[in-house]
């Protein structure tokens, strides 16, 4: 077969493949960590050579983002993962009442803090946070009451190389605070 046949008969495959994908059902994965339950918007932490990860957790039947709890996953190896349970919830904030939505973990001072998104009882998004002596819980309220509240969600904590660490939130706009020492 010449360079030129070959180069055509190539093209070929590949233009039958392309075709053929038109009309082929789409892809499906499952989720390679968590299949027995809904989580959402997973947010990693390494410690002490394990993974772990935080997850919002869907309540099953719901057509909303109906969450009432929080999760944790951990892995030694990125196969093998063990379900920690739930180590926060709403009742965690007796003065939050809905919404356990996306947050963020950081350890500091031997300490885990979890930043999380609530709706506060008879108020809007509020930002919480909870604290625990172990990455998987229990997180208990770490303050008794909201650290910062405008409406907005999606917090994050960076650690800056001063070692200042600052709190960020926000969907659709940006905010941030320093925080103190304490967390």
């Amino acid at each position: 077969m010449t360079g030129t046949r070959l180069r055509r008969g190539v093209a070929f495959v590949a233009a039958l493949l392309c075709v053929s994908t038109l009309f082929a059902a789409p892809a499906r994965a499952d989720n390679p960590i968590v299949q027995t339950i809904y989580t959402a918007d997973p947010a990693p932490l390494v410690y002490n050579g394990r993974i772990y990860l935080y997850t919002g957790h869907d309540e099953d039947g719901s057509t909303y983002f109906t969450m009432k709890d929080w999760r944790v996953f951990s892995s030694a190896d990125m196969v093998n993962w063990t379900d920690h349970g739930s180590p926060m919830s709403l009742a965690t904030f007796s003065w939050a009442e809905a919404d356990a939505w996306a947050g963020h973990v950081v350890a500091r001072n031997n300490k885990f803090y979890w930043y999380v998104p609530v709706k506060q009882r008879g108020g809007g998004m509020v930002i919480g946070v909870g604290v625990a002596d172990s990455p998987t819980g229990p997180f208990r309220d770490a303050i008794g009451r909201p650290l910062v509240g405008n409406g907005e969600i999606d917090p994050n904590v960076m650690i800056d190389d001063d070692g200042q660490a600052y709190l960020y939130w926000g969907n659709p706009n940006l905010w941030y605070v320093k925080l103190n020492a304490d967390m």
